[in-house]
């Protein structure tokens, strides 16, 4: 088979159907693809271009999360599959609930009741990255604590953006990997706390990237920085998660819901 082209479509980002989508043809290992998305398809002119275009890049399949039933059928001129969230779920759901779906697009990514929180955490966030503002701790929903270049920063932003959490950084420095305990400033939340850890192979690949060739870089100083930093989080009773082959979605996920 050759290449195939899968197009992520909707009437609105398209958040929806690649997350779907990308989820979807994981499952299948070693299935030669390329992804197109195509976000605002929300008028049957659109529908027709992008008619188009798939047919022009066969051998092609759709995922959509297209809310117009009307836009939804004009694809299906495709010649090609469609996979569409709505088809699947919208008509069984309101057989089930007794209520028709209402017609509207974004309304899983509009400004909803949560979108000046999750404005307000993403701002914060950054103003505490990297240890910056350590007096503004107490106002933190969740502290990532961890060696640099443990993936704190990119956990804490997607825990901002996803869940609206408050979430502060702090960067264990040689100084504090010296130390008997974990800085006092942490320790004064210590409830707040969770750790982040990984192998030292892949924290050496990845400060190799940055500063190749260093002593922070080196596989036996990596090694030594995440044995001082799993040391003091155990004794400070900290919840530590092994980002090492973790995407930072199971991250954050793990964080918010293992409490």
């Amino acid at each position: 088979m050759e290449k195939l082209t899968v197009f992520f479509v909707s009437d609105h980002t398209g958040v929806t159907a690649d997350a779907v989508g990308t989820s979807l043809l994981s499952q299948f290992k070693g299935l030669d693809y390329k992804t197109l998305t195509v976000p605002f398809v929300d008028n049957h002119d659109k529908a027709m271009a992008l008619v188009r275009r798939v047919r022009e890049s066969m051998p092609a399949i759709i995922v959509s999360s297209l809310t117009d039933p009307a836009i939804r059928a004009a694809l299906k001129d495709c010649g090609m599959p469609v996979y569409d969230v709505f088809d699947a779920f919208s008509e069984p759901l309101a057989k089930f609930l007794g209520i028709e779906a209402t017609v509207a697009s974004g309304h899983t990514h509009g400004m909803s009741s949560g979108y000046h929180d999750r404005i307000d955490a993403v701002n914060f966030s950054l103003a505490l990255d990297d240890g910056l503002k350590p007096e503004r701790l107490g106002e933190a929903d969740l502290i990532l604590v961890g060696v640099s270049r443990a993936g704190k920063t990119p956990v804490s932003l997607y825990l901002a953006m996803q869940y609206a959490k408050k979430s502060a950084n702090y960067p264990l420095t040689p100084e504090d990997l010296d130390a008997a305990t974990l800085p006092e400033v942490l320790l004064a939340h210590r409830e707040k706390l969770r750790g982040l850890t990984l192998a030292p192979e892949r924290l050496a690949q990845i400060r190799n990237e940055r500063l190749p060739g260093s002593r922070y870089a080196s596989l036996e100083n990596c090694r030594q920085e995440i044995q001082a930093a799993e040391r003091l989080m155990q004794a400070g009773n900290v919840p530590v998660i092994d980002s090492t082959r973790r995407s930072v979605e199971e991250i954050a996920a793990l964080i918010v819901h293992a409490g």
